[in-house]
């Protein structure tokens, strides 16, 4: 059953001492951990110096490998399979969050995801769904599971920024169109950003837009910050 899964993982406290301001959740690919992908929170807490960064474990054993985790399986590769996965994970994932939430005192709006690969699969499934706006969604070489469902089962429009690598060999740049088309059929504010040459993968550009992108979701003006940490 979804709800005897309980999400734990590696997190940073405010860069800034303080308490939370902002949440940011991040969830990692098939056979990866949440290890792997808190690597990413340093480079975000340069510009969100008072958020949280928590990034949980997928709640099943990666079953292709003795090793990692993952959201769903992908021994089976059809669009089907993905949508039936996502639908299992997603209220372990949801139930996720609101406790985070809750711990944190924060409200959806304080919140934003950021996936890779199968979690860019899980926030788009999941934070389409929420009740209440996240205040982004940051996905970075996924795909939109179940597109043609969408319309009937969003909730909410949060703005949304997709990465992806020409060079993709695992989850193919058609997949970054697709997702675009997706969401805009379904009223979601969509940019989209594509790195030449890069696989399967993460790149400084495609970081720098994402840097940019939370801090527009959180109204952090980086031209006022930059101007307070730049010496007298």
């Amino acid at each position: 059953m979804a709800e005897m899964h309980t999400l734990n993982g590696p997190s940073l406290q405010p860069l800034s001492g303080g308490n939370p301001q902002q949440l940011v959740i991040l969830l990692h690919g098939v056979g990866s951990d949440g290890d792997d992908l808190i690597s990413l929170a340093p480079y975000f807490q340069k510009i969100l110096p008072d958020a949280k960064f928590i990034s949980p474990h997928a709640p099943f054993a990666f079953d292709m490998a003795p090793q990692g985790h993952q959201w769903f399986s992908l021994q089976e590769m059809t669009p089907e399979a993905r949508l039936a996965g996502a639908q299992t994970a997603a209220p372990i994932l949801d139930a996720f969050i609101n406790a985070q939430l809750a711990a944190t005192g924060l409200g959806d709006d304080k919140l934003a995801l950021v996936g890779f690969s199968q979690g860019t699969m899980m926030a788009l499934h999941v934070g389409l769904r929420r009740a209440n706006p996240v205040a982004g969604i940051l996905g970075y070489s996924g795909m939109l599971v179940g597109p043609e469902l969408l319309a009937d089962a969003i909730q909410s429009r949060p703005p949304v920024l997709l990465a992806h690598g020409d060079a993709d060999d695992v989850v193919p740049v058609s997949a970054l169109s697709d997702a675009v088309a997706g969401l805009e059929a379904a009223g979601v504010p969509v940019t989209h950003h594509t790195s030449r040459g890069l696989g399967h993968g993460l790149d400084d550009e495609g970081i720098t837009k994402g840097m940019e992108f939370l801090a527009g979701v959180f109204g952090i003006d980086l031209e006022a910050m930059a101007a307070e940490q730049s010496p007298a």
